[in-house]
């Protein structure tokens, strides 16, 4: 899984976490996770989020996942 930071002709930037993939469908350009072992889109593919397309100035993906977080380490909790 990646995340994908989306940036809109309005300057803003949403990101999409736990994606594993993007395609437009139609006016949409719709982010994907992958369910299981699958490497494709298809029927078994949770919908993450979708953008009008033409509202889309870029898109970028980081493969970099967050650390996970230890539980038992004292620091983490607040």
């Amino acid at each position: 899984m990646a995340l994908f930071a989306v940036t809109l002709t309005d300057q803003t930037t949403d990101f999409v976490d736990g994606a594993d993939a993007y395609q437009q469908e139609g006016p949409l350009t719709t982010f994907f996770s992958f369910c299981g072992d699958r490497q494709v889109i298809d029927s078994w593919s949770v919908r993450l989020a979708s953008y009008r397309t033409a509202d889309i100035c870029a898109i970028r993906r980081s493969a970099v996942e967050p650390a996970p977080i230890d539980l038992d380490d004292e620091r983490a909790v607040a």
